[in-house]
């Protein structure tokens, strides 16, 4: 179980940097490289959505499921085990959210640069008119 969080984690690593390069001011011959090289790529990547939404039903069905600790038999291992196991769901929860949110994101900056250099074109057209 832990090596699909440890995924999760890499993606979500790798989604802020290409975020965090998308964002940053650059030329634009290398900007529109760039947006053209991550827009191919965004398609397979796609498969982060349903791999967070999976994950999340994880937790969810986990914290249905889970035996809690809240009586006063419990002794202190068995409650620090329950704490701690509630904290990496809460993680495990923003990780899921993030990777789905950063995903769009990245989608969205794409979309409105291309969108942008179509406007750009159909002015120049315009312009030679």
């Amino acid at each position: 179980m832990a090596l699909q969080w440890v995924i999760l984690t890499y993606i979500v690593a790798a989604e802020s940097a290409i975020f965090l390069l998308l964002s940053l001011p650059s030329p634009r011959l290398l900007k529109s490289r760039f947006v053209s090289l991550i827009s191919l790529l965004l398609q397979p990547l796609m498969f982060i959505v349903p791999f967070a939404a999976f994950q999340l039903l994880d937790i969810y069905w986990k914290n249905e499921h889970r035996l809690t600790c809240t009586s006063e038999i419990c002794t202190a291992s068995e409650r620090d085990r329950y704490e701690k196991s509630i904290y990496k769901a809460q993680r495990n929860v923003i990780l899921c959210a993030t990777a789905c949110m950063l995903y769009w994101c990245i989608y969205r900056v794409c979309k409105y640069y291309k969108d942008i250099q179509n406007l750009e074109e159909v002015e120049k057209r315009y312009k030679k008119l």
